[in-house]
Formats: structure tokens, C-alpha cells, sequence
């Protein structure tokens, strides 16, 4: 199984696809050198479609300069388990594992 997660910027989303068929996806907004991701949904849980999602986007917001503004549980909690990408948290961003 391989998941192929593509950026659908027409939907403010990343996708996540198997096969062809949408299996889950990431919504965004992108403003001022800032990407917010405020929610994720996966249809298939327990085989890493989550996880390839929140990489690959993340992974292009790394190369696109961006920071990242985790709103989205999901993606809190990915980057709190992933350290290598807590540089790209935006400094104004909610400490992650910090109530508001």
C-alpha cells in the first residue's frame, strides 16, 4: 500500500490518496510566510496515512520557507511526537502541550 499525499491548493487542503481513491486529507491557510492547520480527517486509521500526511506537508512547508501554525490536534500532537519538526512551529503559535 502507498500513499501518495499531494497539495490541493484550489481546496486549501493537502490530500491524502490510495489507489486514486481520497483517503484523508489536511485543511490549511496560508497567510504572511505562515501555513494554519486547523483539521485533519483520515478514513483508514492505524496505517500511517496521518503520519505521511502531516510529513509530506510538513516537509514542503520546511522547504518553502513557511512556519507552521498547528491548530489542528492531529497536527499538535505529530509534531510534539516528532521533535525534528518543532523548529517549524511559529514562535506566536500556542506552545504545543500547553492549554490556551
Amino acid at each position: 500500500m502507498t500513499v501518495e499525499v499531494t497539495d490541493a491548493p484550489e481546496r486549501d487542503r493537502w490530500e491524502a490518496r490510495i489507489d486514486g481513491d481520497l483517503v484523508g486529507y489536511a485543511q490549511y491557510k496560508r497567510h504572511d510566510g505562515m501555513i494554519t492547520f486547523f483539521h485533519t480527517v483520515v478514513e483508514r486509521e492505524g496505517e500511517g496515512i496521518g503520519s505521511e500526511l502531516a510529513r509530506t506537508s510538513l516537509d514542503a512547508a520546511r522547504s518553502q520557507g513557511l512556519r507552521v501554525h498547528p491548530v489542528c490536534p492531529f497536527y499538535a500532537g505529530w509534531i510534539e511526537r516528532h521533535p525534528e519538526y518543532k523548529d517549524l512551529v511559529h514562535e506566536q503559535a500556542p506552545h504545543l502541550g500547553e492549554e490556551d
